[in-house]
């Protein structure tokens, strides 16, 4: 059965960007979860990357060379992050730079995607029923 995949910012930022540490292994997962099905970014990821971009046309044509769908982050994902943050918070979460990937998290699980992200632990913590790929479960 064919899966699609949401893809998180880091990972794109390691294919797109210069080469890192995760740069080899961010491209091989991609490839993988492009050939088992549908990659998928949202405006969050989207917003994320532009400002490597510089230009909508420089994104959309990098996208389109990986054949990535963009989809809306639906009234339901962004209840759910909402919540999902609201918990983190109250059991002393820091603030800064959380809910996008709060809102990342609610759309994979929502939308019944798989994540792949190379930073699991707030998304495995909060959304312990979506399936994710990361260095850790796929070396």
């Amino acid at each position: 059965m064919k899966t699609s995949t949401l893809i998180d910012t880091n990972i794109l930022m390691d294919v797109w960007g210069p080469p890192d540490a995760f740069s080899d292994w961010s491209k091989s997962q991609l490839v993988a979860c492009g050939m088992e099905g549908e990659l998928v970014v949202n405006e969050i990821v989207w917003s994320e990357l532009a400002p490597t971009a510089g230009v909508p046309s420089v994104l959309e044509n990098s996208a389109r060379m990986l054949s990535i769908r963009r989809e809306h982050l639906s009234w339901e994902a962004a209840f759910a992050a909402g919540l999902a943050h609201a918990r983190y918070r109250r059991s002393g979460g820091a603030r800064e730079r959380t809910l996008p990937d709060f809102l990342i998290g609610a759309h994979a699980a929502t939308a019944g995607h798989t994540l792949l992200t190379r930073d699991p632990a707030r998304y495995r913590a909060h959304f312990p029923d979506l399936e994710i790929i990361a260095p850790d479960t796929h070396p």
